[in-house]
């Protein structure tokens, strides 16, 4: 019972793929629900003695997924694992532009992805790992939009304060779980956000100021402090927090 076994969503690209690489280490067992594969991810894990899989999954329909990882995780012997840890990374953000500029189809994805998806894939992990002796828990990628709201970007901000309110709620149901801010990372989201232009979105300058001066973490750093933290002993203590935070 020495092995660690840790799913990550939006593994492919960006900091999700970060943090899988990341995870990557002797006794540990990956999953990697994505809508695409991380290309070099599986010899990774066989230079670093690890087990990975990946599986291709759409998060905007995400109760097919849970379902899925609800089956393979009541499948495993949960004698193995002295840890296991879910982290809820997928996300979307919109076109910059009040609300009633987004399509509804994207509205709907950017809701289902970064909020639906990962309470339900927290419910169906907690739920199957229940009567395992390993020492379980539950990070949530949020943002500090989450607890401070920012014009052109109202879903994305309901997206991440519902992810911190949860984690409040399930910490109070006696989850381990920490909805984590994880700083401001040069990512495909932040390029996008720089690419809307200032029109419907006022903090547009902002955006391209950070980049500018170099104030983006690369997305291997903000893995590192994301990692750090949840592998802390007092991780869960905060339900909602930051990696900037001490």
């Amino acid at each position: 019972m020495n092995e660690s076994l840790y799913i990550v969503t939006g593994a492919s690209r960006g900091l999700g793929a970060a943090l899988a690489e990341q995870l990557l280490g002797p006794g540990v067992t990956l999953l990697g629900l994505s809508r695409g594969r991380h290309a070099d991810l599986a010899a990774h894990a066989a230079a670093a003695g690890a087990t990975v899989e990946q599986w291709p999954a759409d998060l905007a329909d995400p109760l097919p997924v849970a379902a899925r990882l609800e089956t393979w995780l009541a499948g495993l012997d949960a004698q193995r694992f002295a840890t296991a840890a879910l982290v809820n990374n997928a996300a979307l953000i919109p076109d910059a532009g009040p609300l009633e500029s987004i399509a509804a189809d994207e509205l709907s994805r950017v809701l289902r992805v970064g909020l639906e998806a990962p309470l339900l894939l927290a419910a169906a992990f907690l739920r199957a790992t229940r009567g395992w002796r390993a020492d379980r828990r539950v990070l949530h990628v949020s943002s500090g939009l989450g607890r401070r709201p920012m014009a052109g970007q109202a879903a994305y901000c309901a997206v991440k304060a519902g992810l911190d309110h949860a984690a409040r709620a399930m910490a109070l149901d006696g989850a381990r779980v920490a909805a984590v801010a994880p700083g401001v990372i040069d990512t495909d989201m932040q390029t996008r956000l720089r690419a809307s232009g200032p029109e419907g979105f006022p903090e547009h300058a902002m955006f391209v100021r950070l980049k500018a001066e170099g104030q983006l973490d690369t997305p291997a750093l903000a893995a590192a402090k994301l990692l750090a933290l949840l592998q802390r002993e007092d991780f869960g203590e905060r339900p909602v927090t930051d990696v900037r935070e001490p």
